[in-house]
This record gives structure tokens, C-alpha cells and sequence, in this order.
């Protein structure tokens, strides 16, 4: 995975390169153990790109789970990933929150504002997602989902933070480099690391990226 370095120029944050999609999952399930899902994916028909679950109007065309009991399915062995893919080979990969890891979601702006802001103040910083749709999320130590709301009102910006989002138990984030549509690839604005294995707290992030979302608004 290449590294990136965050900034202004987000759109141009290049893609992982040398690996595949079955490749790259493998990675996250052996190098960062985490659970790994093998979602819906992008069919072509006369160059048009469309979600494999049928549906023209789909929200997340080639990134969402394929059936109900999707959080069942996912997995942190190697070998069962492979098998996922070998099923699947464009499938996109997603991987559950409220495992081994939350996520804090904002928007694309106030991210890169906080994560100035992060750098300044010298914080720990774990891997962060940058997604076609604009959003940021800065992976947290499990729990930090649930903790959240009442960190979010302990710093004074509930009203301006409405555009946080945490994600925890039952919910998911695509990893990159899948595809949503034709919109783009969700890519690395932080990319893993030996170096930010061990995540932060939430409570340690609540602070500048709320700040940063009141600067946004």
C-alpha cells in the first residue's frame, strides 16, 4: 500500500498498487488482523457500471454486504479470505467496526482540518479512510462508538459536531481500494503502518475533529 500524505490535494491520493483486491484483503486479515468481508461488486454492461445486487438506484453500488447475516460472515483468517475472493475476485472489501476497531466519520474538509490540527498537537494517529462521497474516518479503539455522544457534549460542540458519525457494532467501512460506482475509490489519507498499529481513543480524537466540524459548518 503506498503511502500518502494528507492534504488539500485528497482526490489525487494515489490508489494501493501491486496487489489485488484478494491480495489486499489478505493483508488486512494477516498484517492488522482484522475482520474481513467480501461485499457486492461492479458489473459492466456497455461500459455503464452497475451494483451486483440489481438495483439501479443502489446508495453504495460495489460496497455493501450481499446478505442479512453479513456480520456473521466476516472473518480474520487468511485462508477463509482467500476463499472469499477466489469465489469473487472483484468483490469489494469491507470491514466491520465495533471489532477490532470504531471509526469516527466527518466530512472530507473538517478531516483534513483536524488532522492538521492532530499533527500540531503531536496525537497519536491511526489509519483514516477517505471516501468518494467526501468523508473521512479515523479508525478508534473498539468502544469509541458508544462514547462518542457524551464526548462529543463534554467538549461544547454537540450542535456543530451533527456531522460526526460514529460507526461501531453492525456497521462497516470499505476499505480501500474498493470502487463506490463510478463516483471513485475510497482511498488511504493515512495509510496503515507499523508505526499506528496501536490506535488512539476516541476520546483523545473527539476534540479536534469536532472542533474541526464547528469550523466547517
Amino acid at each position: 500500500m503506498d503511502e500518502t500524505t494528507a492534504g488539500p490535494e485528497a482526490a489525487r491520493i494515489p490508489r494501493p498498487r501491486g496487489g489485488s483486491l484478494l491480495e489486499t484483503a489478505v493483508a488486512y486479515a494477516e498484517e492488522r488482523h482484522w475482520d474481513v468481508l467480501a461485499g457486492s461488486w461492479l458489473e459492466d454492461a456497455g461500459g455503464v457500471r452497475y451494483c451486483s445486487c440489481g438495483d439501479t438506484v443502489c446508495p453504495a453500488p460495489g460496497a455493501h454486504p450481499t446478505r442479512p447475516d453479513w456480520a456473521t460472515r466476516a472473518t480474520g483468517s487468511p485462508a477463509v479470505v482467500r476463499e472469499m475472493w477466489r469465489e469473487q475476485p472483484s468483490a469489494s472489501i469491507l470491514l466491520p467496526t465495533g471489532r477490532t476497531f470504531d471509526a469516527l466519520s466527518v466530512p472530507e474538509s473538517a478531516g483534513f482540518l483536524a488532522l492538521a490540527r492532530m499533527r500540531r498537537m503531536d496525537l497519536n494517529l491511526g489509519p483514516v479512510t477517505l471516501t468518494p462521497d467526501r468523508r473521512m474516518q479515523f479508525l478508534v479503539l473498539p468502544g469509541g462508538a458508544a462514547k462518542a455522544p457524551e464526548l462529543v457534549r463534554q467538549v461544547g460542540w454537540a450542535a456543530a459536531a451533527r456531522d460526526l458519525v460514529a460507526l461501531g457494532e453492525g456497521r462497516y467501512l470499505a476499505a480501500p481500494p474498493t470502487r463506490i460506482g463510478s463516483r471513485g475509490a475510497v482511498q488511504w489519507a493515512c495509510r496503515p503502518t507499523p508505526a499506528n498499529r496501536w490506535l488512539p481513543d476516541a476520546e483523545e480524537l473527539i476534540p479536534p475533529l469536532a472542533y474541526a466540524c464547528n469550523q466547517d459548518c
